[in-house]
């Protein structure tokens, strides 16, 4: 990684000169190609890179054209700029051919086996090898989960997936000389680049992340901070103050920017009074479950349960969002940290891989990555949320054409509609000064829809906002906007639902018990045919102190251990027991 005011500079370089032969490309009326092939930088240290710069930003271009009238450089597939191996060399032909079997659908779904598929962590030509021929008697049990494949021919998905791992190769080579911390709007590269997220593989967005991780990190020189918990106080009441977040906030959160950057593996050690625990780790890790436990409830004034899980209706039912507060006034100091401290939470648990156990909506991810909320983002966590108005707006535009009593239509949709709306803190919010005293009318429905959106859509701004302020001191922004919002919350909560082959992979066994021992088979079955997916979590918050499992092999910090307990004569080896 360059230094980052040589990255800024480079960025607005590249942006300016990128600029330039877009504008003489519209002037002269010559093609990219032409251009790549005009064009000579004279900085001796960017030929390559900014080559490779054009040529991503055609792939890009083809990319994201609907139509596909667009045609990739001829660069891309020449023998002599191939960057994969000599075995998987493509031709502009065999591109072209692959590129009228594969819409949008059938790329995101390649990129998701590839993502997915465990022979890509050794090679893509391993990757390649593997893909089942027309012939193979379980296709559709290999293509189960990525149907839009299942009738495309091997060679074009060859001939695709060697393409995108090459598109991921070159993105590569540019990202040091990108600055992906300026937002959106300052960089029409780097917001080129984020267009295409999804095209980019996990693996190699999240090495490009860790590097940046490392390179933040904080050298530890002191012991570790001792954090008291209070078990039962936390357990008697709805007392906010005596929650065991609270008392993680009050602990934690002014050096909290620092802590949780620390190169240890455990970031505090957790103090159960009364209880007598040594922390080993078991007590850290179930005092990050039971902090994530009180997030996500009412003993905190921070988050709600989503309106479709309060009126049991719709996905995405166990969602918390962010309590909405009045846009004309200022949210309280104290909230205002503690959707800090959730942020740097999110922070430390991305780094560590202590993952949160926290069911939160996708728009929320979304706008930590700086990705503009939708209405059909709020649909998911409101499904009733626009209903009203669609309903108003179906109803105008049917009668408009009509003889009829305008007046006496919109009536009879809202008859006790106002300029106001109740937030979800229970409060009344006017959306125009006096707006509880005005009727929603013909003549002002069309103004009531747009500040009824608008307010809708940036209902948590300030919310998310504070949260996203604490996750950026605790980790860089950079290569987080690379994510999408589904891998960001994998990166801070591991995968929803416990995989148990995962686990099994991830297991260490001891004394006189390993993987072929009858009991331990058993338990394997009981664990992954038997458990529903609550006794699973529950099981692991037992043994384990966490709920959630990392999202990949590599992430597993410690291992789960298995171990075969031999009590001594006179013990009762019930007392063993936690």
């Amino acid at each position: 990684m360059s230094c980052p005011i040589i990255r800024t500079l480079q960025t607005a370089v590249m942006d300016l000169t990128f600029l330039f032969l877009q504008r003489q490309r519209s002037q002269d009326i010559i093609t990219t190609e032409q251009l790549y092939d005009k064009f000579e930088f004279k900085l001796p240290e960017f030929p390559k890179n900014f080559r490779n710069l054009l040529t991503v930003m055609n792939v890009i271009n083809v990319l994201i054209d609907k139509n596909k009238h667009k045609q990739y450089l001829k660069q891309f597939s020449d023998p002599s700029y191939n960057i994969v191996d000599g075995n998987l060399e493509i031709t502009q032909d065999d591109i072209q051919n692959s590129n009228t079997y594969f819409d949008a659908t059938a790329d995101l779904q390649l990129i998701k086996l590839m993502n997915e598929h465990p022979s890509m962590d050794d090679s893509l030509n391993q990757f390649i090898s593997d893909l089942p021929t027309e012939s193979t008697p379980d296709l559709a049990a290999f293509y189960k989960n990525y149907q839009s494949l299942l009738n495309i021919p091997r060679k074009c998905i060859q001939t695709r997936a060697t393409f995108f791992y090459q598109f991921n190769i070159l993105v590569e080579s540019i990202v040091s000389t990108l600055d992906f911390s300026l937002l959106p709007g300052q960089s029409i590269l780097v917001d080129y680049i984020r267009m295409v997220k999804k095209y980019l593989l996990q693996k190699r967005k999240f090495e490009w992340l860790e590097k940046s991780l490392s390179i933040t990190e904080i050298e530890s020189t002191d012991k570790l901070p001792e954090v008291k918990f209070d078990t039962v106080k936390a357990s008697i009441g709805d007392n906010e103050e005596n929650t065991m977040f609270n008392q993680a906030f009050e602990q934690l959160h002014e050096n909290a920017h620092i802590i949780f950057r620390r190169d240890d593996e455990r970031l505090w050690r957790a103090k159960y009074l009364g209880l007598h625990s040594i922390d080993q780790g078991g007590p850290y890790r179930d005092s990050i479950t039971a902090i994530c436990s009180d997030i996500c409830s009412t003993r905190l004034p921070l988050f709600i349960l989503c309106p479709n899980g309060q009126t049991n209706n719709g996905f995405n039912r166990d969602c918390w969002i962010p309590i909405d507060f009045p846009p004309n006034k200022p949210i309280p100091k104290k909230f205002k940290q503690q959707y800090q401290f959730i942020g740097q939470l999110i922070g430390m648990a991305i780094r560590k891989k202590h993952y949160l156990n926290v069911k939160l909506p996708i728009l929320l991810w979304n706008h930590l990555i700086y990705e503009e909320i939708t209405i059909e983002d709020i649909e998911e966590i409101d499904i009733q949320s626009f209903s009203t108005i669609k309903k108003m707006e179906n109803h105008m535009k049917q009668n408009q054409s009509i003889d009829s009593d305008i007046d006496y239509i919109c009536n009879s949709v809202v008859s006790d509609l106002r300029f106001d709306i109740t937030i979800s803190s229970g409060q009344t919010y006017e959306l125009i000064p006096g707006g509880h005293d005005i009727p929603v009318t013909a003549n002002n429905y069309k103004e009531y829809c747009t500040r009824y959106r608008e307010y809708r859509l940036n209902e948590f701004h300030r919310q998310i906002e504070y949260i996203r302020q604490g996750l950026c001191s605790v980790m860089p922004i950079d290569f987080l906007t690379l994510l999408t919002a589904d891998e960001l919350e994998q990166a801070a909560c591991g995968k929803g639902e416990i995989d148990v082959l995962l686990l099994k992979r991830n297991t260490i066994y001891h004394g006189d018990c390993n993987e072929n021992s009858p009991h331990i088979q058993r338990f394997w079955i009981v664990l992954g045919e038997m458990f529903d997916e609550t006794q699973k979590k529950l099981f692991l918050r037992f043994v384990w102190g966490r709920t959630t499992l990392p999202r990949q092999d590599k992430d597993f910090t410690s291992k789960f251990r298995i171990q075969t307990i031999f009590p001594n004569d006179n013990q009762v080896a019930d007392k063993m027991l936690p």
